[in-house]
């Protein structure tokens, strides 16, 4: 066992057996390469890692390459879901020195941790082209002892250009209220009009465009834009990147129909795809959609929920030492699984990638719900042994999955789903903090660890604001103030404004601190901070927040708006801050049966730009008035439960009428 046996991170945890003589990432491996003077290999990945596993059965656990390692490097193993700013610093050395990156990320440095290899998945054996561990490894060490002066100068460049990609400078862009409908336009012109969605192969599902393009929908009027939404959403939902039998999302599908999924499930798709199909309901009435997103979290509560709370972070795609084996059928399983009435049911429902296995999807145009023939299929497949999980709780993976279920809770009136973000919300403010009371970043095996990213501070604020609206419970609008206001104080950059990745006082990466801007699977810390700041402004009426918001979107260029598969969140949450926004304050008791049927009534509407305010009227000082001080002034009238529209603070005449409070919205 090498020195990973010690850790908690399920990805080092594989690797603890390998006789390659691996370290955790810190300050004893680096000093052990100074002392010995050589180079470090550096291998980042995470546990559900397809290509990972092949590299660690191929090469890390082979006698051979191990030997070879462990006579050239000292060799560092990074987990970059419990890390990402690791990830994020290498695997842009990556990007710039070879014009592609990807896990499993591979990384050969000087001792100080300047890159002046990089590469990702790596054969065993030179072939095809490609140099294999077996060539590489004593190359390296050849002309590390030869050559060494020209990779320390090729590694000096590396970190110049790291160091200028580090930058982030305010741009003179400017952005208005039509900059969604370009995006949606721009957009128009990427997407697979016969598939649905964006790309060919492989083909991601792009979480954060659809309620994007359903902003240009609905500010635009832009009927393509829907169109788009629909189509992308019907495809996935029946093709073969969705779990037809258990539910929720593989992780992207290897072909352009969305039929043969890489079989990964990860909490962020999840949680982000939910989002989408409710809004899409919204949008739309469509019960589709909502159902959908019901789905999605029924998966997530029955295979992703820890006892304590939490979420995890991921499902593995191998079982039994190969891809996909837990989700794939013969047709003779199913026939053995079903009536003969039910499997002629089936193949009316399903279409299938055919033998020796099945993988199931349906037509686009179905819209049939799941009923007997699942449940006998999923019962059957429950006997399987299944993939291994990343069990390990991320406080901002956890903060998406919060506000996507009090969002679907809300919008689709189950309370199991707003019950169970909010046991996750006390879970991580509760067990991921430090002893001075920061936040950390992840949990598991009892123990909590890693000084929180400004991602976990900004989506964890995020999903509070959510169940807040869920549930008009102001202690989560009161701790998701203070995570922003703790963000600010930890990553906010003086200077220029925007958030860094890294805390002020954190241990950091060699080179800069870097502030993300740029929207990947899981939105920027950036992104989400301008919608963060300019709801907390809204709801609170604090301009402070507003002027940050905007000091953040002079960070971001103009170009982004003919990019916005790369920043799609970013475009998002800039239409909330371009407006109008508006604040619907409802005066009442929280039983009271006709408030519950105005917050009904704009929770059943797509109204994007609308925050959702209950000012109790039970009690004589409720804490609302100290978070939100304007809303004082705001009661009963005639005696009954009244709503107040209200624009930047200025507020329409009360209406005890619910069709009269979404009349004033749609005209305010």
């Amino acid at each position: 066992m090498n020195a990973l046996q010690f850790e908690k991170s399920p990805y080092l945890l594989q690797h603890a057996a390998n006789p390659v003589d691996w370290h955790p990432w810190g300050e004893e491996a680096f000093r052990k390469a100074r002392a010995a003077k050589r180079p470090i290999f550096l291998s980042i990945g995470y546990s559900t890692c397809h290509w990972c596993h092949v590299m660690e059965h191929e090469s890390f656990q082979d006698a051979e390459v191990a030997s070879l390692m462990n006579d050239a490097f000292v060799s560092i193993k990074v987990d970059r879901e419990e890390r990402p700013d690791i990830d994020a610093h290498y695997m842009t050395a990556c990007q710039l020195m070879t014009g592609s990156g990807g896990w499993p990320l591979t990384i050969i440095m000087t001792p100080e941790g300047t890159p002046f290899f990089a590469g990702t998945y790596i054969p065993k054996e030179s072939g095809f082209g490609h140099t294999g561990m077996l060539d590489l490894v004593p190359r390296i060490r050849e002309l590390w002892a030869t050559r060494r002066d020209e990779l320390v100068s090729s590694a000096a460049t590396v970190a110049a250009a790291l160091a200028e990609h580090a930058e982030t400078a305010a741009h003179e862009a400017h952005f208005d209220r039509d900059t969604v409908g370009k995006a949606a336009q721009a957009l128009a012109g990427q997407f697979d009009g016969a598939n649905g969605g964006f790309g060919s192969a492989p083909k991601f599902p792009m979480a954060s465009v659809y309620p994007l393009l359903l902003r240009a929908w609905h500010r635009q009027k832009d009927g393509e834009a829907l169109q788009m939404v629909e189509r992308a959403l019907r495809a996935m939902r029946n093709g073969g990147i969705y779990d037809q039998i258990g539910f929720g999302f593989h992780r992207y599908s290897t072909d352009p129909k969305w039929r043969v999924p890489h079989f990964e499930k990860m909490l962020y798709d999840q949680a982000l795809l939910c989002i989408a199909y409710v809004d899409a309901w919204r949008a739309t009435g469509d019960d589709f959609y909502g159902r959908t997103a019901g789905e999605i979290c029924t998966y997530v509560l029955r295979d992703m929920t820890s006892p304590e709370g939490g979420f995890f972070t991921a499902e593995d795609a191998d079982s039994e030492g190969e891809e996909g084996k837990f989700y794939r059928w013969t047709r003779a399983e199913i026939q053995s699984a079903l009536t003969a009435d039910e499997m002629e049911h089936f193949n009316e429902l399903y279409r299938d990638i055919g033998e020796p296995e099945v993988i199931l999807f349906r037509d686009p145009a179905q819209t049939a719900a799941p009923g007997r023939l699942e449940s006998a299929l999923l019962q059957r497949r429950q006997a399987r042994k299944r993939p291994s999980r990343d069990d390990k709780v991320l406080a901002d993976w956890n903060g998406l999955m919060i506000a996507a279920l009090a969002r679907a809770g809300a919008v689709l009136d189950e309370a199991t789903f707003c019950d169970a973000a909010s046991r996750a919300a006390d879970f991580i403010l509760t067990r991921l903090r430090s002893s001075d009371g920061r936040l950390l970043h992840r949990y598991r095996d009892g123990e909590a660890a890693i000084g929180a990213f400004a991602d976990d501070y900004l989506l964890l604020a995020w999903g509070l604001m959510e169940l807040y609206e869920a549930t008009f419970q102001t202690r989560w609008l009161r701790e998701a103030i203070r995570l922003l206001d703790g963000g600010i104080a930890l990553f906010w950059d003086d200077e220029a404004g925007g958030f860094f990745q890294t805390s002020r006082d954190a241990a950091g990466v060699p080179g800069s601190r870097v502030k993300p801007i740029v929207d990947g699977v899981i939105p920027s810390a950036n992104s989400v901070g301008i919608l963060v700041l300019t709801r907390l402004a809204e709801i609170t009426g604090l301009e402070e927040y507003r002027r940050r918001a905007q000091l953040i979107i002079s960070l971001y260029p103009r170009e982004a708006e003919s990019n916005a598969l790369s920043f799609a969140f970013f475009l998002f949450a800039l239409d909330f801050f371009l407006g109008p926004a508006f604040q619907v304050v409802i005066a009442a008791d929280s039983n009271d049966p006709q408030a519950r049927a105005m917050v009904r009534a704009v929770r059943g509407r797509y109204l994007p730009n609308v925050s959702l305010v209950l000012r109790s009227t039970s009690e004589a000082e409720p804490e609302i008035l100290r978070l939100a001080p304007y809303t004082a002034s705001q009661g009963l009238v005639n005696g009954k439960a009244t709503a107040y529209v209200c624009r930047r603070w200025a507020c329409e005449l009360p209406t005890n009428d619910p069709a009269v409070m979404l009349q004033n919205l749609e005209t305010g």
